[in-house]
C-alpha cells in the first residue's frame, strides 16, 4: 500500500508531501472531500494498534467539545475520526506495512527514509 491521507487545505500537509518527494504510484486521499471509511480507519489502526494514536488532540473541535475533560475509549476515538476529518492526525502515510502518523520532524524523516531506501 502506498497512500497518504491528508488535507489539501493544510499547508503543513502540502509542505510534507513536497518535502518527501513522493513517487508517482502514491495515492493521495484528501480526507475533506473523500471521507475516511471504517475499513480504512481499521486498516490504519491495525498498523498503529490504537485509534488514539491516529487521533488529533490539536483539532479545534477537540477543544470546542471539551473532549480533554472526558474519558475517551478506543471506540470513542474511532467514532470521532469517522464523524469528522479534523480528528485524524495528519498526514497519515501508508507505505507497505508501515504507517507514519503526524507531522513531527522525526515521523516525516522516517517516512522519507523508508520511501526512498
Amino acid at each position: 500500500m502506498k497512500k497518504i491521507y491528508y488535507l489539501s487545505t493544510c499547508d503543513t500537509c502540502k509542505r510534507i508531501i513536497n518535502d518527501i518527494d513522493l513517487p508517482s504510484e502514491f495515492i493521495l486521499q484528501d480526507i475533506k472531500t473523500e471521507t475516511i471509511t471504517e475499513t480504512q480507519i481499521e486498516e490504519m489502526r491495525s498498523l498503529t494498534n490504537s485509534y488514539e494514536g491516529l487521533f488529533s488532540k490539536r483539532a479545534r473541535l477537540y477543544k470546542e467539545l471539551d473532549l480533554k475533560n472526558k474519558s475517551l475509549t478506543e471506540e470513542d476515538y474511532k467514532k470521532y475520526i469517522l464523524e469528522h476529518y479534523t480528528f485524524l492526525k495528519r498526514p497519515v502515510i501508508l507505505f507497505g506495512n508501515q504507517i507514519f502518523v503526524g507531522n513531527s520532524k522525526k515521523v516525516v524523516e522516517a517516512a522519507k527514509q523508508a520511501i526512498h531506501e
